[in-house]
Parts: C-alpha cells; sequence; structure tokens
C-alpha cells in the first residue's frame, strides 16, 4: 500500500484511516520517508502508549509534531511545555495545572453551562447554518473568560489561533503565533500591575520549582507568554472539533442519537469519552530519541523521529471492540486523544466539562439534525477535525 501521511490531502479527503489499519495490521513500527530523512510511524495502542511513557528515551524538545519550524522550536524549548523534557515540564506543569483541578473545574462549572446554553439557544434559533461556527464559539468564549481578555478580543483570539495551527503556509502560522506571543506580553504587563482572579494573574504571581535547593523562582515572561498560548490552542482545538464532530457522528448514526437522548444527562459523561475516542483532534505526536530503544521489536537509534498516532491507537481492534463503530455507551474506554504519561493534556478536565455540557444542552434543545451539504475536513496531519459542517437543527 503506498502511505504518505505527510500528504495533507489524504486528511483533508477523510481517507488515512485506511493507511492506518493497514499499518496496524501489516507494519505496525513502519520507516516513512521525508524530504528530512524520513521518521519511524507507531500505530498501535500498546506501543503508542509505551512511547509517551518513556520520557527517557524519547524527547518532546526537539519538536511534537511533523512539518515543525526547527528554530521556532529551539526558541522555545524547555519554555513550552509542549516542548519541554523533565525537570522543566514538571516544574512548568505543576504551577500551570493548578488551574485545572477537579476543584477548579467545579467553580467554573457555571462559566461553561451558561457559555454552552447561549450559543446552541443561539444556534437553534437560526437552525440553519455551519456548525463549526458554533463548536468554535464554545471552548473560544470559556478559555477568554477564564483569562479575562477583553470581550472585545474573543472573535479575533479565535482566528488567530485557527491562523497559527492552521494557516496555509510557515509565513502566515508563524505570524499568527507572533501576534499572539505580542497580545499576550502585553496582557502578562498589565496583570502583573494590577492582578485579579483570572488564570493569567494566578501564573504570575506564582513560583516555579528548580534544581537549586535553596528555592523555587517567578516564572519568566516567556514560560509564562509561551504556554498560554499552548493553552489557548489546546483549549480551541480539542473541544470545537470533537463538538462538530460528535453532531456529524450523531447525524451519521441516528441509532446512537436516540441512545443518547433516551439516557439524558447521565448519558453524556460515557459519551464524551466516545466522542473524543473517534473524533480524536490531536492525530500524531513526535518525538526524538535520546536512548537507543525498541519499539514493537524495532531497534530505534538515537536522533531518529518516532512518530505516535493517536487516531489509529484509538482504532486499534486489539483494544476496542467494533473499532469502527461509534458507540455512545461504550463502557471502560481508554482512549489516549489527550495523549499519556507526563504529556498528558493538561486541559483534559476543562475540555470533558465543556464537552459534557454541550451534549447535555444539546439533548435538551434539539430533536435531530439535518445535512445540507457534504462536509469537508481540513488539511492536517497534526491538528485535523471538520473545516465546515453544515446542517439543520431541528428544535426540540
Amino acid at each position: 500500500m503506498d502511505i504518505d501521511l505527510t500528504d495533507g490531502q489524504l486528511f483533508a479527503r477523510n481517507e488515512f484511516w485506511a493507511a492506518l489499519a493497514h499499518l496496524r495490521r501489516h507494519d505496525p513500527v513502519h520507516w516513512h520517508p521525508d524530504d528530512d530523512g524520513g521518521f519511524w510511524v507507531v500505530t498501535r495502542y500498546d506501543d503508542v502508549v509505551g512511547v509517551y511513557s518513556d520520557p527517557d528515551s524519547y524527547s518532546s524538545r526537539y519538536g511534537m509534531r511533523l512539518g515543525g519550524n526547527p528554530d521556532a522550536v529551539a526558541a522555545v524549548a524547555q519554555r513550552m511545555l509542549i516542548v519541554s523534557d523533565p525537570p522543566d515540564h514538571t516544574h512548568l506543569k505543576r504551577v500551570f495545572a493548578k488551574s485545572f483541578t477537579t476543584a477548579e473545574m467545579h467553580r467554573v462549572d457555571g462559566l461553561v453551562r451558561r457559555v454552552v446554553r447561549d450559543v446552541l439557544a443561539d444556534a437553534v434559533e437560526v437552525g440553519e447554518l455551519d456548525f463549526l461556527d458554533v463548536a468554535k464559539k464554545i471552548p473560544n468564549h470559556v478559555v477568554c473568560a477564564l483569562m479575562d481578555v477583553p470581550r472585545s478580543d474573543w472573535e479575533w483570539i479565535g482566528q488567530v489561533t485557527t491562523d497559527a495551527f492552521e494557516g496555509a503556509d510557515e509565513a502566515t502560522r508563524a505570524g499568527a503565533h507572533s501576534e499572539i506571543f505580542l497580545f499576550f506580553t502585553e496582557l502578562l504587563a498589565e496583570r502583573r500591575a494590577r492582578p485579579g482572579d483570572d488564570f493569567v494573574s494566578r501564573i504570575a504571581l506564582d513560583r516555579r520549582a528548580t534544581d537549586d535547593p535553596a528555592g523555587g523562582r517567578p516564572l519568566s515572561d516567556e514560560e509564562i507568554v509561551f504556554n498560554c498560548n499552548g493553552v489557548l490552542a489546546g483549549a480551541n482545538e480539542t473541544t470545537r472539533y470533537s463538538a462538530a464532530g460528535a453532531v456529524l457522528a450523531l447525524a451519521e448514526n441516528p441509532d446512537q442519537w436516540a441512545v443518547l437522548r433516551a439516557g439524558g444527562a447521565q448519558a453524556a459523561p460515557t459519551a464524551v469519552e466516545e466522542v473524543l475516542r473517534w473524533t480524536v483532534p490531536g492525530v500524531h505526536a513526535l518525538r526524538t530519541v535520546v536512548r537507543a530503544t525498541t519499539v514493537g521489536g524495532v531497534h530505534i537509534g538515537v536522533g531518529e523521529r518516532v512518530t505516535v498516532w493517536n487516531a489509529s491507537a484509538n482504532r486499534d481492534e486489539a483494544v476496542f471492540d467494533e473499532a469502527d463503530r461509534f458507540r455512545v455507551g461504550r463502557a471502560a474506554n481508554r482512549h489516549i486523544t489527550f495523549g499519556a504519561g507526563r504529556h498528558l493534556c493538561l486541559g483534559s478536565r476543562l475540555a470533558r466539562l465543556e464537552l459534557t455540557v454541550f451534549l447535555e444542552e444539546l439533548v435538551a434543545r434539539v430533536r435531530g439534525f439535518e445535512l445540507v451539504a457534504e462536509p469537508t475536513y481540513n488539511a492536517s496531519n497534526f491538528t485535523w477535525g471538520l473545516r465546515n459542517l453544515p446542517v439543520r437543527l431541528l428544535a426540540a
């Protein structure tokens, strides 16, 4: 089978699943040539989890996705969570994780519910629309509120975040990242001068551990700005693609929509896990080998690049019964949409809360869906999902 996982059109056509299934069955640790010399493709669930769980052999500091800019990665390495290794990754995550604890999610529950209700109420009133315009508002409004970003900047923040990760070319993506960095640099200066109770103020006043036994230190401006960018991107991308993907999956599987409606709010948390497994917005992650190792019996040398494919692991037939079926009542759903190990997604609790409330409100407000045109997908092998979903919402 001729496989090119760097071909964006394979993802735009939603045709990459067959390639990943072929590799799982016939070549689970596959050498993939590319213009940079090639990389390993790891597709089976247990092997993917094994790579995630071994930071001593697999480093994140040299980049965490295919097609990244090495100079840009080097500029933020060991200061931005997603491209950091222990001990810096550990010290940074302890600070940022304080805003995403279970207790904090109870505190922001009311905010999430207000946002979801307002957004869905407007959508149902309109009726026929592109559901991506609805889905992107939920996480964007929530994270901007948590950061106390001025309301007038919310729409711009959402668009520039998308451009930073899905821009048509490297220049567009780099320019968007620069705009976000500048925005947060200015916002941080304001919060240092006049702190409040928002996410940015909290981390601006917090301290991180260091290897110095004498004690920790405040986070640097760069550590705060780079990771605010990461939180913004993670919060927006996962929930947007999963919420829209949920609507498409439920429209295409009316029997599962009936199951969810019959179960009501109590069925939502379990359904959320299946939505996450099914939509898997984070398709792959990259690691660089820093200690010779083996994966699935294949020797991997120092300096070689290894990609783990979450999308493939989430459809691994050895782990998931009827892996290619969308089932909202699936039990013991061990998907790895949020990764695994030390780099488990910082905002996974917030994403789950948003999606749970979203499904609860969807069941309460909508009795059905009608697709009015073919959906389209973006052309990314990294952060992937629906680009357009023209749909008619039938009010309950």
